[in-house]
């Protein structure tokens, strides 16, 4: 377990700052949340790599706690349109969050012996696509009615028709930004690729 410590850190660290930073708005169609979320990909591969699946489901069970966590603490602070999390935002994350990242898991463990970027690459891609088309979908999508009138209530201004990320066709805010969101998750996905050569070539030394 102690050879875990610092992925479990890792991991809880990422989700907890996620869910403070996607508070604040970069630019139209982003939150500060968006640039350290996918670094949850990372730590995982990194511990899939080194300790094998078991050894990073444990690490994602983590952060699936510690995010349940913190949308207890957002689902208590009450803003002007009701909590800072509502419900359906916070089943949204959860579900997302656990779906993507044991896929991750899956799929890296399954492409493990090839060529050493595919894995990571791959998994990170795929799982990335898979949280953000289930977060998105079950957090604002008009089509999910599960959660009743008051959390609608709570989202309803990602229903506000708008030019697809400011120039294309009139679709609800939260289209452009799942886009936007999905873009910024493939870009880290690329870049992630050197951090997660160096931390392994690093930490391979250690554990050999």
């Amino acid at each position: 377990m102690t050879r875990l410590l610092p992925g479990i850190l890792a991991m809880a660290l990422t989700v907890v700052a996620s869910n403070i930073l996607v508070q604040f708005l970069f630019g139209n169609w982003l939150t500060w949340g968006a640039f350290t979320y996918p670094i949850a990909f990372l730590v995982t591969d990194v511990m899939n790599r080194l300790y094998g699946p078991q050894a990073a489901r444990r690490v994602v069970f983590t952060g699936f706690f510690v995010g349940i966590a913190c949308s207890l603490i957002g689902s208590q602070v009450m803003l002007e349109y009701g909590p800072a999390v509502p419900l359906r935002i916070a089943v949204a994350s959860a579900i997302a969050f656990l779906t993507a990242q044991l896929l991750d898991v899956s799929i890296f463990d399954r492409l493990r012996q090839g060529v050493w970027w595919k894995a990571p690459l791959a998994s990170t891609l795929i799982g990335s696509v898979v949280d953000t088309a289930l977060f998105f979908t079950i957090a604002f999508s008009a089509s999910v009615t599960l959660f009743g009138a008051g959390n609608d209530a709570a989202i309803s201004w990602a229903w506000e028709g708008v030019p697809l990320l400011g120039q294309g066709t009139v679709l609800p805010l939260w289209v452009s930004l799942a886009i936007a969101d999905w873009g910024v998750k493939l870009a880290i996905a690329l870049i992630a690729l050197v951090p997660f050569r160096l931390v392994v070539a690093k930490l391979s030394h250690k554990t050999a």
